[in-house]
């Protein structure tokens, strides 16, 4: 059988299929269930809480009833078992109304939450059997369900279909199933067991894959520019930087030196926190490159940011003969040319920007240097295209995050790069102070905002919303400051700005709160990669408990950047979460038990990395991420692997031949 065999799948859906990469019936069986619902053993209502995706047996109380609302259909039931009781919600499904009759029982799958105080099963869908059943994600057009019989065509044919990529010798030695089981069983489960078997062996396969895919890149970049970075040069940079290198910074900065010395190209991702002097690592990797003849390009992730670094660059390098100079996408067109005349001619030795310095026209002079700000915002393709900017030789590349990441995960993301972490603050940086605030002692707390502001210092307020919402009951920032203009904070001088706010008032708004034209600026989770503003000492987290541990970290580090006392407050109830955040300033710390508490999605997740990372099944499962490094250094080490390697890595080059293509050399 074939693609095109498929019952059901006319022109139209074939079509659609083709445009979505789906060329044969292999490609079709590695469109694997987004989710499962797994209705074999439905939960107490007693043991339920606000954030669980369960099954439940209830029977419905009441008839249900339908309101309206801003055009949105809502309706409600409350429902019960042995246990207790809680309220059932549909948005924009008025149908439900109809299907649920009182006094009768049903089998409901969905999220739960608190909605106006009250535990709320929302949109829950109704079962009409047990066990675990697959769900699919919509493919363009074609359905969830519709894939889902496709799949269930295909699937019968499977060991027909593939061959399995791994020995014998192999799966025995990592007790994994065959590839083909894998598939049958995460199609169609069983049981759990047999569910996490099948999830296992994916993964496995997928994190292996990905690592013999990195492990090339890495390969392929081993030859580089040899630049002048000796201890001269460091004690130059510290002498004329203001102050002294923490023993973090002075090590890391040997560690970059030394790769800048080597002849190979330098790869190395700088992790440390908020405040550990990471951008002047940056810059000292500069002036080395422009004392040797070479240009460098800094990539940060907003304007905002890009300006900030220009300014610090000027201050710290203009006096060493560093010539620095700004491109930005929103610039005007006369800016821009003469900008880009600068950098190609190499007026400018080190260029700051955002992603517009590896846009189309942007011609540098003997780039030898790619610096990228906030690496978790870009991924491994935008680093990459900036990398290919350079001419004669691949330029060395300084990647730099302070999001915190558990070292076992870095290797996985950062698979191409050697690591570096700034563990230590600067002498005299005090701790950011952390309370959890409950609703009764809100007014308290703007009373405290008050006397800070008083004594001239500014506070953030930060929402998880930008504007109200029927579906999420969470505090929204233009009702907040609104609210505030008129009642607590009325008076004091409020900004406000979001996400979606049109790029030049966002700019104007953080730059005026940045410049202490503002005293309170209410906003979204936008400032969480911002401007240093030392004067701001307070950071306010509406609804705390919605967000990640590391989120919240990211947040606090807005605060804590001058010499004075600093405060985040958490609004909230205490959980276990927010208890760690109050415990510690150490952000490895924060992400480790983020880790532990929420498995890694914030880490690993497709909104930060786009398509370059492995597929979902495996990258939670900490234990199978060490196997699978243990996996690769044995079939690089051992000669009796040899044909799995090579067999191998001509899988993971196929499988990752989109992300290989795109960033291999121009």
């Amino acid at each position: 059988m074939e693609l095109k065999d498929l019952k059901g799948l006319g022109a139209k859906r074939m079509a659609e299929l083709t445009l979505q990469g789906i060329h044969t019936l292999q490609d079709l069986l590695w469109q694997l269930p987004s989710s499962y619902q797994d209705s074999t053993h439905p939960v107490a209502v007693a043991d339920l809480r606000p954030g669980m995706t369960a099954c439940v047996e209830l029977q419905v109380i009441t008839a249900p009833k339908i309101q309206y609302a801003r055009g949105l259909s809502i309706v409600r039931a409350n429902a019960c078992d042995a246990s207790g009781s809680l309220v059932l919600i549909w948005f924009n499904q008025p149908w439900m109304r109809q299907l649920l009759k009182p006094q009768q029982k049903y089998l409901l799958y969905g999220r739960l939450s608190l909605y106006q105080n009250k535990l709320t099963l929302q949109n829950a869908r109704l079962l009409d059997q047990r066990g675990i059943i697959p769900r699919y994600k919509a493919l363009g057009s074609i359905p969830g369900k519709t894939l889902a019989g496709f799949i269930e065509q295909a699937l019968p044919d499977v060991e027909l279909l593939f061959e399995e990529p791994l020995s014998a010798a192999l799966r025995q030695r990592w007790d994994l199933c065959s590839l083909a089981d894998a598939l049958r069983q995460a199609h169609r489960p069983t049981d759990g067991v047999s569910l996490a078997m099948a999830k296992r062996r994916i993964g496995f396969d997928n994190l292996l894959l990905y690592q013999l895919a990195l492990r090339g890149l890495q390969g392929e970049a081993q030859q580089g520019i040899v630049m002048e970075a000796d201890p001269e040069m460091t004690d130059l940079f510290w002498a004329h930087a203001g102050f002294a290198p923490t023993g973090a910074q002075a090590r890391v900065l040997a560690e970059l030196f030394s790769d800048m010395q080597s002849g190979r190209s330098m790869n190395r991702l700088v992790q440390g926190d908020v405040g550990g002097g990471k951008t002047a690592l940056a810059f000292a990797c500069a002036l080395a490159a422009a004392r040797s003849g070479w240009q460098s390009a800094l990539m940060a992730p907003t304007e905002i940011l890009a300006r900030q670094h220009y300014q610090s660059a000027q201050q710290m390098l203009e006096p060493l003969g560093v010539r620095c100079g700004l491109l930005l996408g929103g610039m005007k067109a006369a800016e821009r040319r003469e900008a880009l005349q600068y950098i190609a001619e190499g007026n400018w030795q080190l260029v700051i920007g955002t992603q517009a310095l590896f846009g189309n026209g942007v011609s540098y002079h003997r780039l030898g240097m790619v610096i990228t700000d906030e690496q978790h915002r870009f991924g491994v393709r935008q680093r990459q295209k900036l990398h290919n900017k350079g001419e004669e030789q691949p330029p060395h590349v300084l990647v730099m995050s302070a999001t915190p990441i558990p070292r076992t995960l870095a290797l996985i993301l950062y698979g191409d790069l050697d690591i570096s972490i700034v563990d230590e603050l600067p002498p005299g940086r005090m701790s950011v102070k952390t309370r959890i605030v409950p609703e009764g002692k809100r007014k308290g707390m703007y009373g405290f905002i008050r006397d800070k502001v008083a004594q001239g210092e500014q506070a953030y307020l930060v929402c998880p919303l930008a504007e109200e919402s029927e579906r999420v009951e969470a505090v929204d920032a233009q009702a907040m400051y609104k609210k505030l203009s008129q009642g607590s904070l009325r008076g004091l001088r409020l900004g406000l700005t979001w996400g979606s706010q049109p790029a030049e008032e966002k700019e104007k708004t953080i730059s005026s709160f940045a410049a202490g034209h503002i005293d309170v600026l209410v906003a979204t989770t936008v400032i969480e990669v911002g401007v240093n503003v030392p004067n701001a000492t307070v950071m306010v987290i509406e609804n705390a408990e919605r967000f990640g541990l590391s989120q919240l970290h990211q947040l606090r580090g807005r605060v804590g950047r001058g010499t004075g006392e600093s405060w985040c407050f958490l609004m909230g109830e205490p959980n276990e979460r927010l208890d760690a955040l109050c415990a510690t300033n150490d952000g490895f710390v924060i992400a480790q038990k983020d880790l532990e508490l929420r498995g890694p999605g914030d880490f690993l997740g497709t909104r930060q990395h786009g398509h370059t990372l492995p597929d979902a099944y495996g990258i939670g499962d900490l234990q199978l991420i060490e196997q699978s490094r243990a996996a690769v250094h044995q079939l690089t080490h051992e000669e009796a692997l040899e044909d799995d390697l090579h067999r191998l890595v001509s899988l993971a080059r196929q499988r990752y031949a989109p992300m290989m293509n795109e960033i291999a050399p121009n």
